[in-house]
């Protein structure tokens, strides 16, 4: 059975809000076309469809029409809500749409029970365990305390005990979205620590032949029988050197796994460029990131004049500037009150904003709301001075 194996599509989001909206249509025409062409049984999507729990329009939309052509196609699908996704909304008309072959596993209580697949070999058993959190999920798996290696551990129990009561030789499929120990994360996921460890071992999915896994963004193998697909778009600069794809799964008739990388489509590269900008403006070596998106990190000792706009004229599609000064000793031991001696409070407010916003200065409207918070507080101030004591 041959197996499409795809995650963390993250539908909505932005780029440093450069839209993404064109490229995550480009990914899903992708997908479709690499069903169709390659022969694919069955489609696995390990959670976070979605970037937030309440999608905008857009990005509903594009879930809708990627639904519809994956039915059109007749090959089964199989999704599970990730820690993005509203595991209730995306499972909303789940049964209705059960009917067509896309298969919504968003319920906790629904891990034992398996989308059923079939080939010349036998039945394959595909079970989706969507993201469980801890504090909302141990209850209902009869857990008084424990995390998520506890509450992914007593979901993988059904799992086993399910299979247990099926015919002999049925394969076994999960799909689960979680941090499991050995894998390398990036700056785009959220972090999913609250309610106990983060990490599961691996070995929670002894027992079944593949591991479909969601949640961290870079494609990666734990094991043969367990990988990450990874994003298939780049979501934060960490990802620069990521080269995003989708698992081709073959799955054998003893349940033995063999899995080739399928690349999506590249919007456009990304480019970490580092250096005083004088350099970064001149240097034959950063002549390709002249068509990237660019993560400029400035080392000039003190901070150069309309930095975004030069940079923008070389490389017009800068999306991040970071400073990072090559300090004298004498300008490191500096301290705060010296640094920003003979400075206004307005001045001092604007260069924090600049400072914890690198690239967006404040615009217009934001100075005006400074100014007039610190005259509100200058004539607070005043009238409390003018009160007898």
């Amino acid at each position: 059975m041959r197996l499409l194996h795809t995650s963390d599509w993250h539908l909505g989001r932005s780029f440093h809000r450069e839209s993404l909206h064109d490229a995550q249509r480009a990914f899903l025409d992708h997908l479709v076309a690499v069903v169709r062409d390659e022969g694919v049984d069955a489609v696995l999507v390990a959670g976070d469809v979605y970037d937030r729990a309440l999608p905008g329009l857009e990005a509903v939309a594009l879930f809708d029409d990627v639904l519809h052509r994956l039915a059109d196609l007749g090959v089964p699908t199989v999704f599970i809500s990730g820690n993005h996704d509203s595991a209730r909304r995306l499972g909303v008309g789940a049964g209705l749409i059960g009917r067509a072959g896309v298969h919504l596993r968003t319920d906790p209580g629904e891990c034992a029970e398996p989308v059923l697949l079939a080939d010349e070999h036998g039945p394959v058993a595909v079970y989706g365990l969507p993201y469980l959190e801890p504090t909302l999920i141990r209850e209902r798996f009869g857990l008084a305390r424990g995390g998520h290696a506890a509450v992914l551990g007593a979901a993988m129990e059904q799992v086993r005990s399910d299979l247990a009561a099926r015919p002999p030789g049925t394969r076994a499929v999960v799909l689960a979205h979680a941090f499991v120990t050995g894998g390398e994360p990036s700056d785009s996921e959220r972090d999913i620590a609250v309610g106990g460890v983060a990490a599961v071992p691996a070995a929670v999915f002894d027992g079944v032949h593949y591991a479909a896994l969601g949640h961290l963004h870079g494609s990666q193998t734990l094991a043969p029988h367990l990988r990450y697909s990874g994003s298939p778009l780049a979501y934060s600069f960490s990802e620069h050197e990521h080269r995003k794809s989708m698992w081709l799964v073959d799955l054998a008739a003893d349940g033995a796994v063999t899995a080739e990388r399928v690349y999506c489509p590249v919007p456009r590269p990304l480019a970490r460029l580092r250096g005083r900008l004088d350099d970064l403006l001149t240097d034959e070596r950063h002549t390709a990131a002249e068509q990237a998106w660019v993560q400029a990190t400035l080392t000039d000792p003190s901070r150069p004049s309309e930095p975004m706009e030069r940079l923008r004229r070389r490389f017009p599609h800068t999306l991040q500037l970071l400073f990072e000064p090559e300090e004298t000793t004498a300008a490191a031991s500096a301290s705060y009150a010296a640094r920003v001696g003979g400075r206004t409070d307005l001045e001092i407010a604007e260069g924090f904003l600049r400072h914890v916003r690198p690239g967006a200065a404040p615009d217009a409207e934001e100075l005006d709301w400074l100014r007039e918070g610190f005259e509100r507080v200058r004539e607070t101030t005043d009238r409390k001075a003018e009160l007898p004591r």
